[in-house]
């Protein structure tokens, strides 16, 4: 390790080769990448299915009160971006509130955790393709053929202008967004479901359901991804005001739109029997089945289509994010240098690009080699993993906006960086017991398995502390210097 850490001894760079473009991502672009990184229709076709098996009416709730914990997080959260702006995001908001070291620590496991989600993404884009081809045409590929056909295109993408980017996640997010209206319209029309609309599942003492536990698991997993408004702050026009306005518009609309979503799901099944069917042999296409029941054969077969823009379109969003990981730790020297440049014609950071592009392949031939299932295998324990690791930086970076502000609140209301910080931490750090209780509920794996995935999240954490003390002692001088670097000043 020490060989790999003097590198990073010398200066942060700066100049053209080390700068991401400046000032070309708005508001909505912000919105674009982070609620498509959610994939509202993977989430509501793939999962609210085992959300509504796990907690029966209590469900909706479930996404309320994850979004509305989440948006008090924002709350902080946002704060701090008139004061970092930093590509690494969680990297350098906690190490501005809790020190450089810890800053470092979360670091790797920002990166470990964003790399295992893009990977299981990208696994169960080839896996929802394949399947859905065959399905709607007959012919047969091989999931991990569409997967790396997927990855060609993605790190194309992420090579071009962010921009780019930007657009593609628009029109797929568009269109996932529709055709679920399309589908709640066609309920509606048909009277609400069989039972009409059923206004007491949204009562809150269906919160005392058995499966809640499990069910919060999901729900909080549906909004992984809106932190990634950060990551961009670099390349925002005005980061002060459009990362806070995004991150509140994403994660607001995330929220009543899930909410809605499943509480229609239940009504399409009638209240008292949605449970059951969600734990049916049916369960899995239960949304697809009341698509095209309500809405017609045409809205389940775009439907089909549309969940694989949706994986793509979420592989693209955390790729995107890897690879600014990738760059940020570059630039400091706390990976290697290289991957802290960009090309000079579109402003991408190109290696990291690469690099990202290679590890997810190899996790694709891995897989394949193995002969493992794409979905019930890389993508649950990848993503069950990237989940937990995300929200153990969310609660460090809640801890961090109070440290950050404790003792000058620099004009901000006491609310905002004081007691939203610290319930959302407290909040954030009770959902990680919950995961960790019920991990096998997401990964359906054995406890040794499941151990085994969790045990990268402290070690990378404890690697990024290692490696932040040693250039501590090597270098005081660079070591001052992490965390610091600031867009505006390079």
């Amino acid at each position: 390790m020490t060989s790999f850490v003097q590198s990073a001894t010398v200066s942060s760079p700066s100049g053209p080769d080390h700068t991401l473009e400046r000032s070309v991502i708005g508001t909505g672009d912000l919105v674009f990448f982070v609620v498509a990184a959610a994939a509202p229709l993977t989430v509501m076709a793939g999962v609210a299915p085992v959300s509504i098996g796990m907690a029966g009416q209590a469900a909706p709730l479930g996404y309320l009160v994850s979004g509305l914990l989440l948006i008090i997080f924002a709350a902080g959260f946002t704060a701090m971006s008139r004061h970092v702006h930093n590509a690494g995001a969680f990297y350098a908001y906690i190490g501005c509130g809790l020190g450089r070291t810890t800053g470092v620590g979360a670091a790797y496991v920002a990166l470990l955790a964003y790399n295992a989600i893009e990977v299981g993404l990208l696994a169960a884009f080839g896996w929802f393709t394949g399947s859905g081809v065959q399905g709607l045409t007959g012919v047969r590929v091989p999931w991990w053929a569409w997967a790396l056909a997927g990855l060609v295109a993605i790190g194309v993408l992420g090579y071009l202008k962010v921009t780019f980017s930007a657009k593609v996640l628009g029109v797929a997010l568009a269109l996932e967004v529709l055709i679920l209206l399309a589908f709640e319209a066609g309920v509606f029309v048909h009277g609400g479901g069989p039972q009409g609309p059923q206004f007491g599942a949204l009562s809150p003492e269906h919160l005392a359901n058995a499966g809640v536990g499990g069910m919060f698991v999901l729900a909080v997993g549906a909004f992984i991804g809106f932190e990634a408004t950060a990551i961009y702050s670099e390349e925002a026009r005005r980061p002060e005001r459009s990362v806070p306005r995004a991150t509140y518009v994403a994660v607001g609309f995330l929220a009543l739109f899930y909410t809605f979503t499943v509480w229609v799901i239940i009504n399409a099944y009638g209240a008292s029997r949605a449970q059951t069917v969600a734990n049916g042999p049916g369960g899995p296409d239960m949304v697809l089945t009341a698509t095209q029941h309500f809405a017609g054969a045409w809205a389940a077969d775009a439907m089909h289509v549309l969940i694989i823009t949706s994986a793509f379109a979420a592989t693209l969003a955390f790729h995107n994010g890897a690879t600014r990981y990738l760059y940020a730790l570059g630039r400091e020297g706390l990976l290697p240098r290289r991957l802290g440049t960009v090309t000079a014609r579109h402003r991408s950071p190109a290696a990291a690009v690469l690099l990202q592009s290679a590890l997810a392949l190899a996790v694709v031939l891995a897989t394949a080699a193995a002969g493992q299932n794409p979905y019930s295998v890389t993508f649950l324990w990848t993503s069950g993993m990237g989940i937990l690791g995300v929200l153990l930086l969310q609660t460090l970076a809640a801890l961090a906006v109070y440290g950050f502000f404790r003792r000058d609140r620099q004009g901000m209301p006491a609310w905002r960086v004081v007691a939203a910080p610290l319930l959302s931490g407290t909040g954030l750090a009770a959902l990680i017991v919950l995961i960790c209780r019920n991990f096998g509920l997401l990964t359906g794996a054995s406890t040794a398995v499941n151990v085994a995935l969790l045990a990268p999240l402290p070690l990378a954490f404890g690697t990024g502390l290692a490696i932040a003390r040693h250039i501590r002692r090597q270098s005081p001088h660079r070591y001052a210097q992490l965390t610091t670097v600031d867009a505006e000043r390079n």
